[in-house]
């Protein structure tokens, strides 16, 4: 189910940082979010929703300082061309509330290729039980 708010119910909800990145598409420094280096065992959500995005056992260190996964959970994530800053890339943001999360490059290992390149600040963590 789609979640639509307002900007100013986000602005509210959500801490500058959350909002600047979620919302206004930034992207936080690499090396900074508390998720880049993060081994534990469980489940990454959207800190916008709460929706369910990646499993950690997709997660790996791409060397980039941002958490990077090979996979989402199916049905969790949208793609959109983003042409900023003189570049096309792939933004990736939650198929629920449509929150920026990251970007999706060519480059990550097996089994997919890909590498879904996430802003920490996007994510919140929910240990496996």
């Amino acid at each position: 189910m789609k979640i639509e708010k307002t900007d100013k119910q986000w602005r509210e909800q959500l801490s500058h940082e959350e909002y600047q990145v979620c919302r206004a598409h930034g992207t936080e420094a690499p090396f900074s979010g508390q998720f880049y280096d993060y081994k534990g065992d469980g489940l990454y959500r959207c800190v916008c929703c709460d929706a369910p995005l990646f499993h950690s056992d997709t997660k790996f260190d791409s060397g980039t300082g941002w958490p990077s996964y090979y996979e989402p959970i199916e049905d969790a994530i949208i793609e959109i061309k983003d042409k900023s800053y003189g570049m096309i890339r792939t933004e990736v943001q939650c198929a629920t509330c449509e929150a920026h999360l990251g970007h999706v490059f060519e480059d990550g290992p097996n089994p997919t290729g890909l590498r879904y390149c996430i802003n920490s600040v996007c994510l919140t963590f929910e240990e496996e039980k």
